[in-house]
């Protein structure tokens, strides 16, 4: 009986399929791993970031300034108002100012500005040095979205002579966010146009 490839003979011939997997077996396992991880290398922020960032000194002091990187991307403040960063791009705080209403208003916000961020305070102190004088924003709940005081995204303060103010120049004093506390976010906001 002749001999056939690995040493059979006719009678014992057996097929032999090729398999995907026996590419993997092939390739050395570096290759292999590199392969199957350069997806998740080249993932990221999938959105456009070109925005513009405000100071802000996180609780151990360190000063936040963008001026030196640029992330190349943009957020929407979902109420028209100014959007401040929270943190290297952890949180953002909208603020919006109502000239007509005479109103003050900050809502925590994620990182995308997307999504509300419920916190435990009470209220939050605006430091302003334009107008020179200091404003708290206390705590707003709201049935609708089952916000409660204590356990809220929404804050408000209401004064006449924010009616007075086409601007707000300051900063705020200090933010607990999901355990982090955060001081010296500066801002500048200006009324919002109806």
């Amino acid at each position: 009986m002749p001999l056939l490839r690995g040493g059979l003979t006719t009678a014992e011939t057996r097929i032999e399929y090729w398999h995907p997997c026996d590419l993997m077996n092939s390739l050395p396992m570096t290759r292999f791993l590199l392969l199957a991880l350069a997806p998740l290398l080249t993932l990221g922020c999938s959105r456009s970031h070109d925005h513009a960032h405000t100071d802000a000194k996180s609780a151990d002091g360190g000063a936040h300034g963008h001026e030196a990187h640029s992330h190349g991307h943009a957020h929407t403040a979902p109420h028209g108002g100014l959007l401040v960063e929270v943190g290297d791009h952890l949180f953002n705080v909208e603020l919006v100012l109502d000239r007509e209403a005479g109103r003050v208003a900050a809502y925590i916000l994620d990182g995308h500005a997307e999504n509300f961020v419920r916190i435990a305070q009470p209220a939050i102190e605006l430091r302003l040095r334009e107008p020179a004088r200091g404003l708290m924003l206390q705590a707003v709940a709201n049935p609708a979205t089952g916000e409660t005081v204590g356990n809220t995204s929404q804050f408000e303060a209401t004064a006449p002579w924010l009616k007075e103010s086409g601007s707000l120049v300051g900063e705020i004093a200090r933010l607990e966010i999901r355990g982090a506390t955060f001081s010296g976010l500066s801002f500048s906001v200006k009324a919002s146009t109806p």
